[in-house]
């Protein structure tokens, strides 16, 4: 049989060449997803961009030192959103706090196990694709436990489409008259905190590779840069131009790495990740109905708390509506310390229930 005929226009260009359509598409594509007020914009698009370069015979890749880098920021801003009043806020409310994070990954791992006893995805693919947090820290350690890192970023990203548009749908029921606040790029930088967190930033991702635990490029800042920002030792200067970047490099890194056979397969996977996606998102409006009617909140602090979404898209919506900003960051930070601590133990131990079961199901 002849070979399959591939569309490729980017195969025989140069390498910078196909840099260009990378940054110019990633852009344009980035510029649509902010002209809708998409949370993870920079990332999405970026990723996208990746994909589209790959399946269009693209052969570049980000040097691996650079993706450390955006790992190691990804890290230090999960760390600066650690405050001694997000740690009141969990203190005053840890019973009810514990109580529906254990829930929700309860949930998304009963989820993760099926996809996996259905044969939908290999490994703890489906586990670490559902478990609730900041999508670009679950796809980052996902890879470096052994799950595939494409198509855990396929449902991470996705989720937060779904979650995204639901939370901005579900703020402007809440609160008509909210809007989003535009970013400033290029604000004005507090250069000798800045130094410090350049200076933090290299040690940390030396000190990351040096341990050699899984993670450790993202582990390691996150949680000494949690440490530092709490007891004041160290204050996080992470200009958004600085996020910008570090974004974009995780997205390329992800999307070129999204081979054709891996995009077929996550489009035949579609339907079912969209039916698990909506599922999860369920549960956290079960939650979220818990805290109304338990504990007073309002309704729409309740939702972007629980929210799937993650920590990011959650603070952004939250900063344009009048609800409890502590709590909701609190919640989010906390499930996503939670899903940091059990993630590996529960993928390990969800995998090999699924293969005994399936073992079972054989014998």
């Amino acid at each position: 049989m002849p070979a399959e005929t591939r569309w490729e226009p980017l195969r025989h260009w140069p390498r910078p060449a196909q840099w260009a359509v990378l940054c110019l598409g990633s852009a344009i594509l980035v510029a649509l997803l902010e002209f809708v007020r998409l949370p993870a914009a920079l990332l999405l698009g970026a990723m996208a961009a990746g994909i589209l370069v790959e399946t269009g015979g693209g052969s570049v890749r980000v040097p691996a030192w650079l993706y450390r880098f955006s790992q190691a920021v990804i890290g230090c801003l999960v760390a600066r959103a650690i405050t001694p009043p997000i740690l009141k806020t969990f203190a005053g409310h840890w019973p009810l706090f514990v109580g529906i994070m254990l829930t929700v990954i309860a949930g998304s791992s009963v989820l993760g196990w099926l996809f996996n006893r259905l044969r939908l995805f290999d490994d703890t693919t489906a586990i670490w694709g559902l478990l609730p947090g900041a999508a670009s820290v679950m796809t980052i350690m996902a890879d470096d436990f052994g799950a595939d890192g494409r198509l855990v970023a396929f449902m991470q990203y996705l989720r937060v489409v779904f979650v995204a548009v639901a939370a901005a749908v579900v703020a402007r029921f809440f609160h008509a008259g909210g809007h989003f606040p535009a970013v400033v790029w290029f604000p004005a930088v507090h250069w000798p905190a800045f130094l410090e967190t350049v200076t933090f930033l290299g040690a940390s991702i030396v000190l990351g590779k040096w341990c050699k635990i899984r993670a450790g490029g993202i582990l390691v800042p996150m949680i000494l840069g949690s440490i530092l920002n709490l007891t004041g030792s160290l204050t996080l200067e992470l200009p958004p131009w600085l996020l910008a970047v570090s974004f974009a490099l995780l997205g390329w890194t992800i999307g070129l790495r999204f081979t054709r056979e891996i995009v077929r397969h996550a489009a035949r996977t579609l339907p079912q990740t969209i039916l698990a996606v909506i599922l999860l998102m369920g549960i956290c409006w079960g939650m979220a109905w818990v805290l109304v009617k338990l504990n007073g909140v309002d309704p729409l602090t309740a939702y972007l708390a629980t929210s799937p979404g993650g920590i990011d898209a959650a603070t952004v919506i939250a900063a344009s509506c009048p609800v409890d900003m502590s709590f909701v960051v609190s919640m989010q930070a906390a499930r996503l310390f939670l899903v940091l601590l059990v993630g590996p133990l529960v993928s390990r131990w969800v995998a090999q229930w699924a293969t005994h079961g399936s073992a079972a199901d054989a014998g």
